[in-house]
């Protein structure tokens, strides 16, 4: 009988899942795109039925009738988007939209509010992270504050990620990874719930089993089995947070090691021998007791290129990046801020905005597409540059996502940063990490195995150094040259949806 492990990741713009042997071998793959909710500025969403349970539910199934004759479902592991809080009933019944991770920043006034409270460098060592709209506790005060009537009713929370475990065995839990994400209610020194502040900022909720990610939780219950078409009593895995299935996915694994993934948000993980908190970095527990990891978070990148070929009328990413790639490095003087959807780290600014500076007639579209990519790499040069200073070392990068795909994106970020990037054989994301998780969790490989295979190389242009060294200056003046100015235009922005909502 042979033996399959089913990963499903549930992300901000689409699911994906596989179907791998103990080997890594993929033998299916599917995929499902679904849409995300921006209701107000500042604010992010996804309906857990119809985006997080129905993508589980259409990739499992298809999955499960790919593996039916051809050998078992050995395990199973789901991971997601996080940190999410999904407020839910007694019974895990969702009682309002999953309110997402760092993108959705509504909750300014609690992490203030939280930061005064607890204190900013108490918060930070026991931590492991200052308060952003990264973190969950700020969000569940949120809640509580401005919609009284769903607190009322709320018991439990949930991510991606463990409400897709709930659905499939009935069980509370969240992997020690994810709750170290839930500041400031995790202590990182015990690894356990820091009890005493989750009970102020949450007064009667239950808080979740914590589980490292490979750990079985639970079974298939008979309902999920029926839904799903994964057996009955099918050990099911705690999962984990999106990305960190996705830099286990890669090898990523040893101090020294950092992944960039590149999608709609572009995000960085590191992996350190000894965390040192750091204002301007997220601190974190890693998959296994006793790992850590200093994390990073741009709030766009793909969502740029995104936003720009709607503005162009939809033309295939492959024709603009043609187009981008004639154009020479520096984009003919245009220097671009990132920040169109505010900004997390080194940042945490949800007020700052998008800039475009040195405009002439004679720029079209190829050159704003090339300015994007390149501000995407400015702003990972300046994430790369406050880890080192917080006690990471990058001595090498993993590039991984769908922004790898094609070159010119890591070729300018490598330029930009003057580092050489890894791009690895498999690249199909965090559901191949949740399906080595699900091997590790049953026993058919050891902890420590590494599926992943170096495909290619991206290396440096030493031609482009001295200019994107000038650009990168340029580009770290003009946040704090026009921050002021951009304030004023996000409350702006903010008074103006505020009178289309009444």
């Amino acid at each position: 009988m042979v033996d399959f492990l089913l990963g499903i990741d549930i992300g901000t713009s689409g699911s994906k899942g596989v179907l791998a042997r103990p080997d890594g071998t993929i033998v299916a793959r599917s995929q499902r795109e679904h849409a995300l909710s921006l209701p107000r500025p500042g604010w992010a969403e996804h309906d857990p039925e119809t985006v997080w349970w129905a993508d589980a539910l259409s990739i499992s199934r298809e999955l499960a009738a790919a593996a039916a004759g051809e050998g078992r479902i050995a395990g199973v592991c789901v991971s997601g988007i996080g940190p999410c809080l999904l407020p839910t009933d007694a019974e895990g019944r969702p009682l309002r939209p999953a309110i997402l991770y760092g993108i959705d920043s509504r909750a300014d006034f609690e992490i203030e509010d939280l930061t005064q409270r607890y204190g900013e460098d108490t918060i930070l060592q026991r931590c492991g992270s200052a308060l952003t709209s990264q973190a969950v506790g700020p969000k569940l005060l949120w809640l509580s504050r401005n919609e009284p009537e769903v607190w009322a009713k709320t018991r439990r929370f949930f991510m991606a990620s463990s409400f897709i475990v709930h659905r499939l065995t009935g069980e509370y839990a969240l992997d020690h990874h994810s709750a170290s994400q839930c500041d400031p209610m995790y202590d990182m020194a015990t690894e356990t719930w820091a009890a005493d502040w989750a009970a102020e900022i949450a007064p009667g909720l239950e808080l979740p089993a914590l589980h490292w990610a490979a750990d079985v939780v639970g079974r298939v219950t008979t309902d999920a089995a029926a839904s799903t078409g994964i057996p009955v009593g099918t050990p099911v895995m705690a999962g984990t947070i999106d990305a960190w299935a996705e830099s286990l996915s890669v090898g990523v694994q040893a101090p020294g090691d950092t992944m960039l993934m590149y999608g709609t948000t572009m995000f960085i993980i590191d992996v350190v021998a000894a965390l040192r908190p750091h204002r301007s970095m997220w601190g974190t527990t890693g998959l296994v007791p006793g790992s850590r990891c200093l994390a990073a978070g741009m709030a766009t990148s793909g969502a740029l290129t995104g936003w720009l070929r709607t503005l162009a009328g939809g033309p295939p990413f492959e024709e603009l990046l043609g187009e981008a790639a004639a154009i020479p490095a520096g984009s003919d003087g245009l220097v671009a801020l990132p920040y169109f959807a505010g900004e997390r780290t080194p940042l945490y600014d949800p007020r700052a905005r998008g800039l475009i500076l040195g405009l002439t007639l004679r720029h079209g579209r190829a050159h704003l597409y090339r300015a994007l990519l390149e501000s995407i790499g400015y702003g990972v040069r300046h994430i790369l540059e406050t880890l080192e200073a917080a006690g990471g070392a990058s001595r090498r990068l993993i590039a991984v996502g769908g922004g790898t795909r094609g070159g010119l994106w890591a070729q300018i970020v490598s330029d930009v940063t003057d580092q050489p990037q890894e791009i690895p054989a498999e690249t199909i994301g965090a559901c191949y990490g949740d399906a080595l998780l699900a091997a590790q969790g049953v026993g058919l490989v050891s902890a420590g195995t590494n599926w992943a295979r170096v495909a290619s190389v991206v290396q440096p242009t030493e031609s482009s150094r001295a200019l994107y060294e000038e650009l990168y200056s340029i580009y770290r003046s003009l946040y704090p040259a026009t921050k002021e100015q951009a304030h004023a235009l996000a409350r702006i922005q903010s008074d103006s949806t505020a009178s289309d909502l009444n």
